[in-house]
């Protein structure tokens, strides 16, 4: 598992962790069972307190993405294949939720918002 933070983000390093974890679990780099790092382990590698790995195992679990189990580890929970790409949809409804604020603060109608959308949509094409 490669997991990379930066502690000139915004985002908290805990949050960079659990997305991260996420994006190996969708990518498939992480599969069902696959042992994770101990909390310890991956505060010592990634130069954060054994707090920040704790808070972001304890949500990713609450989350249901980890099962963790006393003097075994922390381990990727079993996925259907329909529940992923739910959480999927789940986690971009989020990122647009956030788009969509972000164009309304800098006073973009729906209507700008849907062309730059088009825009970015069929540029690689």
């Amino acid at each position: 598992m490669n997991i990379l933070i930066s502690s000139n983000s915004k985002e908290p390093l805990f949050q960079q962790i659990i997305e991260q974890v996420k994006q190996n679990i969708f990518s498939g780099e992480l599969k069902e069972g696959d042992a994770l790092p101990s909390m310890r382990q991956l505060a010592k590698e990634l130069k954060v307190s054994v707090i920040t790995t704790k808070r972001a195992y304890e949500e990713l679990e609450k989350e249901g993405y980890l099962v963790s189990t006393v003097g075994k580890g922390t381990f990727v929970a079993g996925q259907q294949a329909h529940v992923l790409k739910e959480w999927q949809i789940r986690e971009f409804e989020n990122e647009l939720e956030q788009i969509i604020q972000t164009g309304q603060r800098l006073g973009l109608s729906k209507n700008e918002l849907i062309e730059l959308i088009d825009i970015y949509y069929e540029g690689d094409e």
